[in-house]
């Protein structure tokens, strides 16, 4: 009987003995927390004059709390595999093999060119002459012509191969695309003394009508000037257009446009998928999409592939030699007949060249070498810049 009338004394759940809710919050029947979560010190981190510190910041414990220990970052250690360290040391291996290679040929070049250089000095990259034999020699003839024919073909290539990646890339349909892909690909595997047959035998009398059209009506300039072209005489030799700049330069301009077409292509086809949709979804078209997303994301890929097709230009050897008339005179027309190029130097006189003009060629070689690394360490570091490069550097 006690016991039962003790529990009907106790005051109701949630209530007081007044008959009031024990919340602290009216017309609540819940008792309100003593303290609520987001109250709650964070661990690891003392509140203004808790344990720890007092109020005045004394640092001092403060009696009846416990003493709070501040928590350090712990160190992660992940232990690489054996597959890891390999492949990282494989690499490293590589990148460093590479670059020997390259400093090793560049150390061959200028040892076998030290004696010819030694001998002309300054007047080596100034003589257009080349007679070794006499000590009279110089690249300036040859280098013009390699860098005019190497010109000639980008200018031709470039707006081919950014119009074929382009198509393949964004436009044509899927079954399309993978046989375009494989004829690009299977074009940039055709020997260069094939185009240089072709270019000689067929290409050749079909250019030179062009060559002549160009230098009647645009002849005013000087890159398209002919000396001895009769423009208003129907039966006038058209000899003056044969083994021209411009015709090498178209021949190298197809052999060098499907590299460049796979190096774009390859970048185009990593635009965000989400930007373009973006862009349709805003109301763009076709080509706006083009414009506005994958040319700008592609800039890397198009200045790469330039860069690399200029640099197999420059460096072109069996087709210019077998399309061009070799004059050793620094030839600025482009349309008029003969030509020369470094490598076709080479090409031409490494068979009969003495101990003296091995090292002349040499020279030449080495001369070629340096602007070949100086084209590429330049586009290196334009697409780094870009946001293509700046992803695939990350």
């Amino acid at each position: 009987m006690a016991s039962a009338q003790e529990e009907s004394d106790r005051p109701e759940s949630g209530r007081s003995e007044s008959g009031e809710p024990a919340s602290g919050i009216p017309g609540t029947g819940t008792a309100e927390p003593d303290r609520a979560e987001s109250d709650r010190p964070e661990p690891g981190r003392a509140e203004p004059g808790g344990a720890g510190t007092e109020g005045s910041g004394t640092g001092e414990a403060v009696p009846g709390r416990p003493e709070v220990q501040e928590l350090t970052p712990r160190r992660l250690n992940a232990a690489r595999g054996l597959g890891d360290r390999v492949f990282r040391y494989q690499l490293t291996a590589t990148g460093i093999a590479v670059l020997a290679v390259m400093a090793g040929v560049g150390l061959f070049l200028l040892l076998r060119a030290g004696q010819a250089l030694r001998a002309r000095g300054f007047a080596f990259l100034t003589t257009a002459e080349w007679q070794p034999d006499v000590h009279n020699f110089g690249i300036a003839a040859v280098m013009t012509g390699t860098i005019l024919i190497a010109l000639v073909a980008v200018s031709i290539s470039v707006p081919l191969a950014v119009g074929a990646a382009l198509f393949i890339s964004d436009v044509a349909p899927p079954g399309l695309r993978r046989t375009l892909v494989s004829m690009v690909d299977l074009m940039a595997a055709v020997p260069s003394v094939v185009y240089g047959l072709w270019g000689l035998f067929f290409f050749q009398q079909h250019v030179i009508g062009l060559s002549r059209w160009l230098s009647t009506w645009f002849g005013w300039i000087p890159l398209f000037q002919v000396d001895g072209a009769q423009p208003g005489e129907p039966l006038a030799s058209e000899s003056v257009y044969t083994a021209s700049t411009f015709i090498a330069g178209i021949v190298v301009a197809l052999m060098v446009a499907p590299i460049q077409c796979s190096v774009m292509r390859e970048v185009f086809s990593q635009a965000p998928a989400g930007e373009r949709e973006g862009a349709y979804a805003l109301g763009a078209t076709r080509w706006g999409m083009i414009r506005a997303v994958v040319l700008p994301y592609g800039k890397g890929g198009i200045i790469g592939g330039t860069m690399l097709g200029l640099g197999r230009a420059l460096g072109e050897t069996i087709a210019v030699y077998m399309i061009i008339s070799p004059v050793f005179t620094i030839q600025l027309h482009i349309l008029q007949t003969g030509s020369n190029s470094v490598s076709s130097l080479i090409a031409l006189h490494y068979g009969d060249a003495s101990t003296f003009g091995m090292s002349a060629l040499m020279a030449a070689g080495l001369a070629l070498f340096l602007l070949t690394l100086a084209v590429n360490f330049t586009a290196s570091s334009v697409v780094a810049r870009s946001r293509s490069g700046a992803q695939s550097e990350a």
